[in-house]
C-alpha cells in the first residue's frame, strides 16, 4: 500500500489537493485541446481554398506554356527555362499558438518584377507561361506553411487528448476514490472515538 493511501488527516489533504490540481489540469488541457482545434480547422478552410486556387492557376500556366511551346518551339521555351534562378530569399519564422510552433514563411519574389530572360525571340505566351509558374509558386509556398502548421497541430491535439484522457479516466477518478475512502474511515474512527468517548463519561459519571 503507499503511504498516501493510509487514512490519515494528512494523506487526506494531500489527495484533496492533488485531486483539485488534476481537475484544474483537464480543464486547461481540454482548453488547449479546443483552441488547438479551432485553429486546425481554419487552417484546413484556408488549405481548401488555396489548393482549389493553386489548380486553376497550374491549368492556367500549362495551357499558357502549352501556348509558348507551339509559338517558340520547346527546345527554345527549354533553354529560357534554365535562366530560372534559385529562390533564396524564403525565410521562416514560428508563430506559438497554445505551445505549439507554428511557421511562418516569408521571401522575396525575385522574379516577379524582373523576367529572367531576354525579351529576344520571345512570345506573350511565354512571358504568361512565366507569370502564372510565379503565381504558383508563390502559393505552393504558402501552402507548405499551412500543411505542416496543421501537420503540427494534429500531433499536438493527439497528445493533449491522451493527456486529458489520463486526467479524465485514471488519475481524478483514482483521487476521489482516494478522497472518499479515507474520509469515510476518518469518520468511522470521529464516530467509534465519540462512543468511546460517551461510554467512558458514562462509567465515570456512575
Amino acid at each position: 500500500m503507499e503511504t498516501n493511501t493510509f487514512p490519515t488527516k494528512g494523506n487526506l489533504i494531500l489527495a484533496k489537493n492533488t485531486l483539485k490540481l488534476s481537475k484544474q489540469g483537464y480543464e486547461l488541457l481540454d482548453k488547449k485541446r479546443n483552441v488547438l482545434i479551432q485553429e486546425i480547422f481554419a487552417l484546413d478552410e484556408k488549405a481548401k481554398s488555396l489548393q482549389a486556387d493553386i489548380d486553376r492557376v497550374f491549368t492556367e500556366a500549362y495551357a499558357a506554356l502549352q501556348n509558348a511551346n507551339i509559338e517558340m518551339g520547346i527546345s527554345n521555351v527549354e533553354q529560357r527555362s534554365r535562366c530560372v534562378p534559385v529562390e533564396e530569399t524564403v525565410k521562416i519564422r514560428e508563430r506559438g499558438v497554445m505551445g505549439v510552433e507554428l511557421p511562418i514563411i516569408t521571401f522575396t519574389n525575385s522574379t516577379r518584377e524582373t523576367l529572367f530572360y531576354g525579351l529576344g525571340n520571345t512570345t506573350p505566351g511565354l512571358d504568361e507561361a512565366a507569370c502564372r509558374f510565379n503565381d504558383v509558386k508563390e502559393m505552393i509556398i504558402e501552402l507548405s506553411a499551412i500543411e505542416t502548421s496543421a501537420y503540427r497541430l494534429a500531433i499536438a491535439i493527439k497528445k493533449t487528448q491522451k493527456r486529458a484522457n489520463a486526467l479524465k479516466n485514471v488519475t481524478i477518478p483514482k483521487y476521489e476514490s482516494l478522497v472518499k475512502f479515507i474520509s469515510e474511515v476518518l469518520e468511522e474512527r470521529e464516530r467509534d472515538e465519540f462512543t468511546r468517548l460517551k461510554v467512558v463519561k458514562k462509567k465515570s459519571g456512575n
